[in-house]
């Protein structure tokens, strides 16, 4: 069986190694020279960290370097990715600089044909085909850029307008007067280097959000309080169970002092109430769509002046002050503005993808129909990897890759049709209620990192012993623990040339223990 994988980041490789080791030729597209994903050259801006720690952010079987620091650069994620690569022999399996720029489903029984061509080039196209397609393009390659009014003066006036992952000279922010839109990680992320720089840099934020500690009271590392499943179960989830019927029941009066704490604990470390940044709300909804770790500086820099933040205020216009670019915003405030470098999300689209294979993936809301955050219902020969961003996204990402596996081997027997469809709705329902429609089209599912990885690997009957799980209350989960799984699958499940050997590659045989 022929699989193509697009993309190239945690996502991508870790389905490129777990397939390979399970017998499938795979081939792996990427539009960068390099692997990375988010974390690749092209895309890396300045200030770019991990939130998570080292020590669970990282795949399985390749633990981070010892000598890299405990939250690690943007350049030493992708070197690690690399390290991976030539680790476990996928090079072989890599287009780098190469661009899918049509993927069509023939038929259930021919399966797909990927049109490529150099990154950035019209031609020449190549057409290939795959018995299977793996979308691994990540729900964070396509960065939304407002359009305001005015900008096309604001423009000829010498002023720019870009993303965040488009910024990568510091150098073009010096002198300048920078304005930052959102609040989120890259922007907060971008201000700090950038304040260093520009005569004057902005924040504008249309909502504030919590920001958590990376060391709470300058002394507990988060990773204790969130990178638990402890602190996981600390939220809401669809289904509650074991301990989490006693925190959100009997137990809900101290869970939520617990929450409220740890808000309390931020605000004064960070003198949000004298810096009037306070956001609405309890630090409950920290967890609403995303956690945002704060970023080391940023609160010391609004504090001496480097950095001002103008909350709950959009840009209203671009336009031209006395010969200068400048913007406006929603209270009549004019900032001068050569540079305004956007962190206001992303689109969670594949471009590859015709406007009636999109129909078929997602509902009504544009939400992706996707069970278990993999497969899609009622669309054979594809699966999707990195839909479930998360704490440990690697991690998740590449549990997902073992699901892929072990399906495509005939090794998983799956609900019906309509019983997978009703529980990805009510899935998508709880997501859109919980956080008032912010979880990246239904591919957001944080901070339920292990609920996800537990339905994976529970399926599949390959879950880590209730020793290990228990550890992980208490302890940040080590991706480590679950370096097995990938060996465990393969010895369980039919050889993959067996389960196609009746001419249907979706053959569905139970795992045999």
């Amino acid at each position: 069986m022929r699989i193509a994988v697009v993309g190239a980041g945690f996502a991508g490789v870790s389905a490129a190694k777990v397939l390979r080791q399970s017998g499938f030729d795979v081939t792996v597209f990427e539009r960068a020279p390099d692997v990375g994903g988010v974390w690749s050259r092209t895309r890396r801006y300045p200030g770019l960290h991990t939130q998570n720690d080292k020590g669970t952010y990282h795949l399985s079987d390749l633990p981070m370097p010892a000598d890299y620091p405990q939250w690690p650069s943007g350049e030493q994620v992708q070197r690690y990715l690399e390290s991976y690569v030539e680790k476990f022999g996928l090079s072989s399996a890599l287009r780098l600089s190469t661009e899918v720029a049509s993927a069509e489903l023939v038929n259930d029984e021919t399966g797909w044909l990927v049109t490529s061509r150099p990154a950035g080039a019209q031609d020449p196209l190549t057409v290939e085909r795959y018995d299977h397609l793996i979308v691994a393009n990540g729900i964070f390659c396509d960065p939304f850029v407002p359009s305001f009014d005015g900008q096309a003066s604001f423009t000829a006036a010498g002023g720019r307008v870009l993303a965040t992952g488009e910024f990568h000279d510091i150098e073009a922010a010096r002198g300048r007067n920078v304005l930052v839109v959102g609040y989120g990680k890259s922007s907060c992320d971008v201000a700090v280097p950038v304040s260093e720089v520009a005569a004057q840099t902005h924040v504008v934020a249309r909502e504030l959000l919590w920001k958590m500690p990376r060391k709470l009271g300058g002394a507990l590392n988060y990773k204790y309080l969130l990178l638990t499943r402890m602190g996981e179960a600390l939220f809401r989830y669809l289904h509650l169970r074991g301990f989490e019927r006693f925190l959100h029941g009997p137990g809900n009066g101290l869970r939520r002092r617990m929450v409220d704490s740890v808000g309390s604990v931020a605000t004064r470390q960070f003198k949000l109430r004298e810096l009037g940044l306070v956001p609405n709300g309890s630090f409950e909804d920290i967890a609403r769509s995303t956690v945002s770790l704060a970023t080391e500086g940023f609160f010391e820099r609004v504090t001496d002046g480097r950095i001002a933040v103008h909350r709950e205020q959009v840009i209203t216009e671009l336009l031209v002050d006395a010969g200068r670019p400048a913007a406006r915003l929603a209270d009549g405030t004019v900032l001068p503005a050569d540079l305004v470098i956007c962190g206001t999300g992303f689109r969670q689209h594949v471009p590859f993808f015709d406007d009636a294979l999109h129909a078929r993936l997602q509902d009504d809301a544009g939400n992706f129909m996707l069970y278990r955050q993999i497969l899609p219902i009622g669309v054979p020969r594809l699966t999707f990897a990195g839909y479930n961003s998360s704490f440990f996204s690697p991690l998740s990402a590449e549990m997902a890759a073992v699901w892929t596996a072990a399906y495509l081997r005939g090794g998983l027997t799956l609900p019906t049709e309509v019983r997978m469809r009703d529980e990805v709705r009510a899935r998508l329902f709880w997501m859109t209620k919980r956080t008032n429609g912010r979880h990246a089209r239904g591919t957001n599912i944080i901070p339920f990192s292990m609920h996800n990885v537990d339905e994976v690997l529970d399926e599949l009957g390959l879950n880590v012993g209730p020793l290990t799980r228990a550890r992980q209350w208490l302890f940040p989960v080590d991706p480590g623990s679950y370096r097995r799984v990938t060996a465990q699958m393969i010895r369980r499940t039919a050889d993959p040339v067996s389960a196609i050997s009746d001419g249907n590659p979706m053959k569905m045989d139970k795992i045999r223990r």
